[in-house]
């Protein structure tokens, strides 16, 4: 496990301009770090990765990068695309900052077949040594990363991970199957975090973490060591907020929250 139980989708804060707000960015981060996320996500959906240039997602690596410096919180960059060359440029350009990893998102709007998506996402492995956090949304996407696509995929040693938004528990049981105990399945949604720790799962890539990481740290940490019905008391009580968290797209509902 190299990135930790709590791995959040980092907000990116705007000015009322509309740039960036690199400070106020730098000051989550360090908030993050202090309340239980093990792990900063920079430009996943929850930072709006789509809305971006690339110069700036590169910025924005950096200044959270030096935020937490000093801290044994990860940062994780996302450099997805849907364009093979577009993801592995920017991927090559994050590895050079000495992050902890990168999140490949399934390309969006292409529609590509389960070999289209291996060789993209080997393509982008084979092109740096971050570590892989493979990412299936097909809410977003369109398109569902196959079980087996999957397990060929995690043959890969860059490819360590997946988070698993698809919410289909099926999916994840057979992702578990098929691929080594090492391979670590995270949660793409906050309610699912539990279903999906008993699935073998590791943790949670989590938005609800900008305002409860240390609560979901103490429902892992209760999972782990057996406290089952532990667990699921403190999942029952944060429920509401999960939902709450989607009653409008992501992430509308926690920027308004943390405003």
């Amino acid at each position: 496990m190299i990135w930790g139980r709590v791995l959040t989708a980092m907000i990116t804060p705007f000015h009322e301009t509309g740039e960036i707000h690199y400070d106020e960015a730098a000051r989550l981060a360090r908030y993050l770090s202090e309340h239980g996320s093990d792990t900063l996500i920079v430009c996943g959906t929850t930072g709006e990765s789509p809305t971006l240039t690339w110069d700036e997602q590169y910025t924005l690596f950096q200044v959270v990068r030096d935020a937490v410096v000093d801290r044994p919180t990860q940062v994780i960059a996302g450099t997805g695309s849907n364009s093979t060359r577009e993801a592995v440029e920017a991927t090559q350009k994050a590895a050079q900052l000495g992050l902890g990893g990168s999140l490949q998102v399934v390309p969006y709007y292409n529609k590509p077949s389960q070999a289209g998506l291996y060789q993209h996402f080997k393509q982008i492995a084979d092109s740096s040594d971050l570590p892989v956090l493979l990412y299936n949304v097909p809410g977003r996407t369109s398109t569902c990363l196959n079980p087996e696509t999957v397990a060929r995929l995690a043959e890969h040693p860059s490819v360590v991970g997946i988070k698993e938004a698809s919410g289909d528990m099926d999916l994840v049981s057979q992702i578990r199957r098929l691929t080594p105990e090492d391979f670590q399945i995270y949660a793409g949604d906050d309610s699912l975090t539990l279903p999906i720790l008993a699935l073998g799962g590791t943790g949670v890539v989590s938005v609800a973490s900008h305002l409860v990481g240390t609560q979901l740290q103490s429902m892992i940490s209760s999972y782990t060591r057996g406290e089952t019905s532990d667990a699921l008391k403190t999942h029952l009580s944060l429920f509401p907020l999960f939902r709450g968290m989607f009653l409008e797209a992501n992430p509308v509902p926690i920027k308004t929250t943390l405003r």
